[in-house]
């Protein structure tokens, strides 16, 4: 179990890396704070087009490498290119505009990758783990994912701690965060290299015993559609996916807002060419790496509660408290309280829904379900995207009020929750 999630903390430094810095570096290429939240829309999109192509032609996949880590390869290696990439958008000589849509082409190219990369990891756990340990992978991934995630928040940090410049000309993002993609696309290689090597697929006979596929029955290259399959899916598809609704909305307005709030809140300045700017966004990676230390510890507790539903709805209740307390706090370390507390909310989300969904499958569409089911994750990111700037008007235009309407989201979602049926 550990051997087919290891990959994912080399994933997850990329992914983290994206997530923490994606509003500085297109706040300080020129981007209005209202728009922010449209730079967002992208990358859920590519994650809504790419990961059930991924899932599903990955299930009709067979190489010498397997089914699934051919795909996670190759996104990896696409994934290390564009890292050392975006953030020199702003070194090209480009004007504005250009700098900003260069920005753009190569944030879609690294989130598509990303996709690519990641969805496999949550298929290998569908294909090779039964059913009673599941819950636990979902929890080593949520523990290995989060681990990479710390890394990758607390990089453009320790390198202003070893003397590399964290403030560079207007237009330009600072050294700090250029060494961060640079050395997490070397770490990502590496990683994906050691779950290419060290896991062995089913090869397909094995796997449909394992499943209990009769494969008599099942014609060569030929299946039901996404779309059929859709119709097709089970209710915990839909009501783990209304949960999932809130969740992603709730945690696309912190990845947005976080650092335009607290650079406001705490070190009182909303110019993105400040040094007081640039070092509110490196105390947004120590924040970030805070909550993926709660979401660490949570995850080993996850497995002791005796119902996943009581998991479910405790985790998102704590990370709501956590976001509504950002509101009412202008000290950069009682900060760590409220992320710790959001992290909880974010080992849950890792872990619990796959273990939900995979338990109600059958092993032979997993992939394609789990690309499917990447939609939930998605789509919720782009309705909160698109309405983002509108709420941030609509609750009075300080940045850190959109922390409020993230607890709210939350509790909706913890409240959603009852309408999963397990068996």
């Amino acid at each position: 179990m550990w051997n087919i999630s290891f990959g994912f903390f080399g994933v997850q430094i990329a992914y983290s890396l994206q997530s923490a810095n994606i509003s500085r570096i297109f706040a300080t290429l020129g981007a209005d704070p209202h728009d922010l939240s449209f730079f967002w829309i992208l990358p859920p999109l590519m994650g809504l087009i790419v990961q059930p192509l991924v899932g599903k032609y990955s299930d009709r996949t067979w190489t010498r490498l397997g089914r699934r880590i051919p795909y996670l390869f190759l996104g990896s290696v696409i994934a290390i290119l564009v890292m050392c990439m975006l953030p020199n958008a702003g070194n090209f000589g480009l004007a504005v505009s250009g700098a900003m849509l260069f920005g753009l082409v190569s944030l879609m190219f690294l989130d598509t990758s990303i996709n690519v990369a990641m969805q496999p990891f949550k298929m290998l756990v569908g294909d090779m783990v039964g059913e009673n340990q599941k819950a636990q992978a979902y929890s080593i991934q949520s523990f290995l994912c989060n681990a990479g995630s710390l890394v990758g928040y607390l990089f453009p940090i320790m390198f202003a701690w070893f003397g590399i410049a964290n403030i560079a000309p207007e237009g330009q993002v600072p050294d700090t965060v250029k060494y961060a993609f640079y050395i997490g696309a070397a770490i990502l290689i590496l990683c994906v290299l050691f779950t290419t090597f060290k896991v062995k697929e089913m090869p397909p006979k094995e796997y449909a015993e394992f499943h209990g596929i009769d494969l008599s029955k099942k014609e060569e290259g030929k299946g039901p559609g996404m779309f059929e399959l859709l119709k097709k899916a089970p209710s915990t598809f839909w009501t783990v996916g209304l949960v999932q609704f809130f969740c992603w909305a709730a945690f696309l307005y912190m990845w947005t807002y976080t650092n335009g709030a607290i650079a406001d809140t705490v070190w009182g300045t909303t110019d993105v060419a400040s040094e007081g700017y640039q070092t509110a966004g490196n105390w947004v990676g120590i924040l970030f790496a805070v909550q993926a230390i709660g979401s660490v510890l949570w995850a080993l507790m996850i497995p002791k509660f005796k119902s996943i539903k009581t998991a479910y709805v405790v985790s998102l209740l704590i990370g709501a408290v956590g976001f509504a307390s950002v509101f009412f706090i202008h000290d950069q370390y009682l900060l760590f309280i409220s992320f710790l507390l959001i992290g909880v909310a974010w080992a849950a989300m890792l872990a619990v829904p796959f273990t939900l969904l995979t338990n109600s499958l059958s092993g032979e569409h997993i992939g394609t379900y789990l690309g499917l089911f990447n939609g939930t994750i998605c789509l919720p990111q782009i309705a909160a995207a698109a309405c983002g700037g509108l709420v941030l008007k609509m609750v009075g235009g300080a940045q850190v009020s959109m922390f409020l309407v993230a607890g709210v989201l939350l509790v909706l979602g913890a409240a959603a929750v009852r309408f999963v049926k397990t068996k």
